[in-house]
């Protein structure tokens, strides 16, 4: 895949977490849709922003860890949602059509979804003329 056509759209994410949150990027003809593995989290443990002007950001925040009994010996831990102190943040860099305006996110059963719609009004393309001459 070397003509870029799969990685096009991978090099608008940025991560950072202890592990990854599971992130679906799916596009119909009025909106981009990001779905999100947030097991554990509640709406208020979720930050949506939009940053930078067009840059989607989504932070988990403040998941609390399982007290461990202190009489108990642990062998194995992985039910935990994510490791470490239970933090995540993926950035989409969004494309140029959307309305960062009108961003709606939710939460339910573990999954976030983001729905970003696209701006369908027609726009005249940004072209500019750049006069070539033979010396600068």
């Amino acid at each position: 895949m070397a003509d870029g056509t799969f990685w096009y759209p991978f090099r608008r994410f940025q991560e950072w977490s202890r592990s990854t949150a599971l992130i679906d990027w799916m596009e119909s003809s009025n909106s981009h849709i990001f779905k999100i593995n947030v097991p554990g989290y509640s709406k208020d443990d979720i930050k949506v922003q939009i940053e930078e002007g067009n840059v989607l950001s989504i932070r988990g925040e403040g998941l609390m860890k399982q007290k461990k009994e202190e009489d108990l010996v642990w062998h194995v831990a992985e039910r935990e949602a994510f490791s470490g102190k239970g933090e995540f943040l993926r950035r989409v860099e969004l494309p140029e059509n959307v309305k960062v305006d009108q961003v709606k996110a939710y939460v339910e059963n573990g999954v976030l979804t983001v729905v970003v719609p696209k701006d369908t009004s027609s726009k005249l393309a940004k072209v500019r003329n750049v006069h070539v001459t033979s010396k600068l």
